[in-house]
């Protein structure tokens, strides 16, 4: 007579190391703070234009930081289990 291992459940594995999680999360982290940065700027009466739209936060700064938390992102998705 066969034995049947009906009593063992099926293990779960991730896809992912909790390094690469955790780097993942950095990486959501750091975009959100980019579009976090981009924020702001705006004006109350639609007939007065803002040079605030203009500094150098929301142009360079923003775009940069959330360039770096895509990279970041696209690392922790590459980078081999041990």
């Amino acid at each position: 007579m066969k034995n049947n291992n009906t009593d063992e459940t099926p293990k779960h594995e991730f896809l992912f190391d909790s390094v690469n999680y955790k780097i993942l999360l950095i990486g959501i982290a750091v975009i959100a703070l980019g579009f976090i940065l981009m924020s702001g700027g705006g004006s109350h009466d639609p007939n007065v234009f803002n040079e605030d739209i203009f500094n150098f936060r929301r142009i360079r700064l923003a775009p940069t930081t959330v360039l770096i938390g895509f990279g970041i992102t696209i690392y922790s998705i590459f980078k081999k289990s041990k």
